[in-house]
């Protein structure tokens, strides 16, 4: 009796030793592959940190009226979020 319990033991460890050990899986090779790949084909230009010329057509006032109104955005009070509970129709 005690050989089959340090047998089932011995096996246990073994089994833990050999799985604990083992390389990557499929799964953690592929890790963040789907990420990387949409961002890759959501972006237009990726040459576009290599171009270091200035940025053109874009006016000063425009800019500075966008900046603003960004701003002016957090200084309101967001609205109260409104919860409806439905209980269910009643009759018919």
């Amino acid at each position: 009796m005690i050989t089959k319990t340090y047998l089932c033991i011995g096996l246990i460890a073994v089994f833990l030793i050999a799985t604990g050990c083992a390389g990557p899986n499929r799964m953690e090779m592929d890790y963040g592959t789907s990420y990387k790949l949409a961002k890759f084909n959501q972006t237009l230009n990726p040459e576009a940190e290599k171009n270091l010329e200035p940025v053109v057509g874009f006016d000063s006032g425009a800019a500075g009226a966008v900046v603003e109104k960004y701003r002016k955005d957090f200084e309101k009070e967001p609205p109260r979020p409104v919860y409806v509970l439905g209980l269910g129709s009643m009759g018919r």
